[in-house]
């Protein structure tokens, strides 16, 4: 399976940095999320996210550095979190954790408020950090 990575170029402010690696099972969404099509930008990841659950079915580190997403983003994590819990009701291995700045009350309140309703088990890290023009040489 292939690994999914995204770069964001300072063109493409509004999309997060993506790298989903199969051969590790560490996912990283990082940066600042308002696409204008959202349900398509997400769609990617859900999809690489079925997929590596159905073939690979390993452990999954996931690692959420998001310090701005809007609402129409936040529908879509919330996705990705409850299909990580389903993973993990039905035997998946998950560790996940959410980086943001200890600051930011509202962020770190939407971020409780996704955490409750998906019910997936996450750790809150407050160090923020702005990794809105990470690139892939970042990651090496």
């Amino acid at each position: 399976m292939e690994k999914l990575h995204i770069p964001v170029e300072e063109e493409e402010y509004d999309k997060p940095y993506i790298n989903f690696d199969a051969s590790t099972g560490k996912c990283e969404i990082s940066g600042e999320s308002f696409p204008e099509k959202t349900e398509d930008f997400y769609g990617r990841l859900m999809d690489w996210l079925q997929q590596y659950m159905g073939e690979v079915k390993g452990p999954l580190d996931f690692t959420f550095s998001l310090s701005y997403f809007n609402t129409s983003s936040s529908k879509r994590l919330l996705h990705i979190m409850i299909l990580l819990q389903e993973y993990v009701t039905k035997g998946g291995k998950v560790k996940a954790q959410w980086n943001y700045d200890p600051e930011d009350l509202d962020l770190e309140e939407d971020i409780e408020d996704l955490k409750v309703i998906s019910k997936l088990d996450i750790k809150m890290n407050p160090e923020g950090g702005e990794t809105r023009y990470k690139k892939w040489s970042d990651s090496l």
